[in-house]
């Protein structure tokens, strides 16, 4: 290894990804789909990474973590990880956001990911950027410069309403949450943060809490 590695890992969608990354090459990548289990699943992966590349944890200069958006279960699962190895291994933890991650490395970009319920997240970076923000699926995209590319999920449907080209991230996302990391070592990080842009599917019930008898 050629400089101390950046562990990166997101949980923020229907997989769960992990990159180890040192002095600018990837020494190790994985990216395996999964609508459930990420929490389970995890650091069993994060452990296969580092004896791919032949490193442990103590050879770590950082750790890089996507904070979404999107599923919040997945969201917590990876930031809470973060922020507890950072915590035991006393490196820091450098959040980067999903929409980072997948317009990284473009001047500009307007990236949509799915938000569920017929809504989607978008953030737009260049000159005439804007966001984070969730609106309606079929509402009308802020104006932007045409040629501006659309990345995400959600792509194909937001760039044929805005009238925009569809492109591909230039990395797979854990590998550049690694590489924005990288970025940021050195800087004085808050510890990271879950990026909600909406409020969860889950809500509290209604009915009042059973009265509890004393005695």
């Amino acid at each position: 290894m050629t400089a101390p590695p950046i562990l990166a890992f997101d949980t923020s969608a229907a997989h769960c990804a992990a990159a180890l990354l040192s002095g600018g090459a990837v020494l190790a990548m994985r990216e395996e789909a999964m609508a459930t289990g990420q929490a389970d699943r995890l650091m069993p992966l994060l452990e296969e990474i580092l004896r791919d590349a032949g490193a442990t944890w103590r050879d770590l200069a950082a750790l890089g973590v996507g904070t979404g958006p999107g599923n919040f279960t997945g969201i917590r699962i990876a930031v809470a990880a973060a922020r507890g190895l950072a915590l035991g291994l006393t490196i820091p933890a450098i959040g980067v956001t999903a929409f980072e991650a997948l317009a990284w490395r473009r001047d500009a970009a307007l990236v949509a990911r799915d938000a569920r319920l017929g809504q989607v997240h978008l953030q737009a970076f260049g000159p005439m950027g804007f966001g984070p923000l969730t609106q309606p699926l079929d509402a009308p995209v802020p104006p932007l410069p045409l040629g501006t590319p659309v990345l995400g999920d959600l792509a194909e449907q937001v760039a044929a309403r805005a009238g925009l080209p569809v492109a591909a991230p230039l990395a797979p996302l854990a590998e550049a949450i690694a590489r924005i990391a990288a970025t940021r070592l050195g800087r004085d990080n808050p510890r990271p943060a879950p990026l909600y842009l909406r409020a969860p599917d889950a809500a509290p019930p209604r009915d009042p809490a059973p009265l509890i008898l004393p005695g």
